[in-house]
């Protein structure tokens, strides 16, 4: 990284690398704090060593944890992250904040909401329900099928990134660093999202029970009145419209792209 960086020397690192995963951190924490925290920092050295002008973090929703308040806000301060996946967007947070207020760096912390569409991760619930209902295997749904998560498409999350990218920091005060939340902020509980996807296959889809699984928060819910104000965030696509898209890709896609 410090041979791309000199060689390039970016005014901007957007930051979206990381092992993802909530289910697959419980049993790699150690995995997840080297590459998460370790490579975050690797890249804050980077900014301050070549005076990188703006960093950019991708961070996530999950930093919330079982929050009892709904929306979740950026005002928020008593986060209790309950997998070492949410620990590590955390402290990447953390050490964002701490290179802002010691060497001055801008940052933008964007707390991503459930993000979907073409090319999506395989083992993230629309794509794998698409995969199964379209090959007419059972769907597992842990728990009672309540849990509420604001999908937000990925067009959207680009965007959001877009106006962080163009954000005036001549308007912030005392330390260069803001967090905002990208979602969609309307969550959909997990029993609405298969009605919609039998909607946007026209196939019947096969339900599986499971018992709930650790590191599953109940509800994710962003409120977005900060990234509207700060960085023009407005999302475009209604979940219904975002499946449509994301089916057409899975049907055009061949299996070695789509996997």
């Amino acid at each position: 990284m410090r041979e791309i960086v000199a060689s390039f020397r970016p005014e901007t690192i957007v930051h979206l690398a990381a092992r993802a995963g909530v289910r697959p951190s419980i049993e790699q924490p150690r995995l997840y704090e080297q590459v998460n925290v370790s490579g975050t920092v690797n890249l804050l050295e980077l900014c301050k060593e070549f005076q990188v002008s703006r960093f950019i973090f991708g961070s996530s929703s999950s930093v919330y944890g079982e929050s009892d308040k709904a929306p979740c806000s950026e005002t928020q301060y008593d986060l209790r992250p309950i997998s070492p996946y949410a620990a590590t967007k955390l402290a990447g947070e953390s050490f964002c904040y701490t290179y802002a207020h010691l060497f001055k760096l801008p940052v933008v912390a964007l707390r991503f909401f459930t993000v979907y569409g073409p090319r999506q991760r395989p083992d993230l619930a629309i794509h794998k329900f698409v995969a199964r209902i379209e090959a007419g295997n059972p769907i597992p749904i842990f728990g009672d099928g309540e849990t509420g998560r604001d999908y937000t498409f990925v067009e959207d999350i680009v965007a959001g990134i877009l106006g962080a990218l163009d954000y005036d920091f001549s308007a912030t005060a005392g330390t260069p660093f803001e967090i905002c939340n990208l979602g969609n902020s309307h969550p959909v509980k997990l029993s609405e999202l298969v009605h919609m996807l039998e909607q946007a296959t026209g196939k019947k889809a096969i339900i599986q029970r499971e018992a709930a699984q650790q590191g599953d928060v109940p509800l994710t819910w962003a409120d977005i009145s900060k990234a509207g104000r700060l960085l023009g965030y407005r999302p475009q696509t209604k979940l219904e419209e975002g499946l449509k898209k994301f089916v057409t890709w899975y049907r055009s896609a061949d299996p070695i792209r789509r996997a």
